[in-house]
């Protein structure tokens, strides 16, 4: 029963609506308020501000919430123990993955959903502030993002791979036979980038800012598939991960060039949280990525991009030494 109404309580204070509450936990309304009724009898303190409508969790509460957090977490984990000796491994892998970083996500799900065919998984898309704040919550399993720039607190850290930025234009444009351009070139182009909103962006901003340059975009949004569809109609260019390769595949007409003065990259990694042990899931995927041989310069491969002349770019044709 202790743990019902920790369930109701975790439910009220991510849905801030006593109806909405209840309908995610499968109960009534009356049934949920007598749980929070009995919970606070319990602890012998007020949990919730009770007006006409719902007006958020006393302080006490709020401190409760965090526990109750972790309670059902560990209890969820241990049901999750047990089931694995019985059944092997079950659930839902539950991970937030940055949009610079969905690219490669594919290249661990697919291991790990190899190992463990029982296991459903669910990625989202999401900041690497939410990413924080759902594995602090224990919403999430584990998470992509960026290691170093702007680093979470309290997890723990697998790196993978470096993210490197490439400019990709029109093929027809005028940048788009060379085959290494400069970040202040690049910076004097019709650019179309991500938002300020995204960590990716705040790096490009950063870099750009240490060169005495401003990147100054006519068009932004929070949306790869946007830059790719802007890019695509010959009017914009963009800087991108050089991992978007991939989803830029078979467009014959766009073409890819490498930035130098300086060749930046960042380190994007695993991350989950810092307590122990680990819930099983989290444990198993952890150990997959672990094991998983993660080389960037793939990403680059068989892409179908043209550039001087080549039917497809090699994995060295955007390394600035070329």
């Amino acid at each position: 029963m202790f743990l019902r109404q920790m369930r109701y309580l975790v439910a009220l204070s991510r849905e801030k609506h006593f109806a909405r509450a209840a309908k995610a936990c499968h109960v009534t309304q009356s049934t949920l308020s007598a749980g929070l009724k009995a919970l606070e009898r319990e602890l012998d303190m007020r949990l919730v501000k009770r007006d006409p409508r719902f007006s958020g969790l006393t302080p006490e509460g709020e401190r409760v919430a965090i526990w109750a957090h972790q309670i059902i977490a560990d209890y969820d984990s241990l049901k999750q123990e047990a089931d694995e000796f019985r059944h092997g491994l079950k659930g839902v892998l539950r991970l937030g993955v940055i949009p610079a970083a969905m690219p490669m996500i594919g290249t661990l799900t697919s291991h790990f959903a190899a190992k463990h065919p029982c296991v459903a998984i669910d990625v989202v898309s999401m900041s690497s502030a939410e990413l924080e704040n759902g594995l602090s919550k224990f919403e999430l399993d584990g998470g992509l993002t960026y290691l170093d720039n702007e680093p979470l607190k309290d997890v723990r850290r697998l790196p993978l791979y470096r993210e490197r930025y490439v400019f990709v234009t029109s093929k027809s444009g005028q940048l788009g036979a060379m085959s290494r351009i400069s970040w202040r070139q690049a910076a004097a182009q019709k650019l179309c980038l991500l938002n300020e909103t995204m960590q990716n962006r705040r790096i490009l901003n950063k870099l750009a800012a240490s060169l005495g340059v401003t990147l100054s975009p006519g068009v932004t949004t929070n949306s790869f598939l946007a830059i790719c569809s802007h890019v695509k109609s010959g009017v914009w260019s963009s800087i991108i991960p050089h991992t978007f390769a991939r989803i830029f595949k078979g467009c014959e007409e766009l073409a890819l060039v490498s930035l130098v003065d300086p060749a930046h990259s960042e380190m994007v990694g695993l991350v989950a949280s810092a307590k122990d042990p680990l819930p099983p899931l989290a444990r198993a995927f952890w150990a997959c990525a672990a094991a998983t041989v993660f080389d960037d310069e793939t990403a680059l491969t068989s892409t179908g991009f043209h550039r001087r002349g080549r039917s497809t770019v090699s994995a060295d044709a955007f390394e600035p030494g070329e």
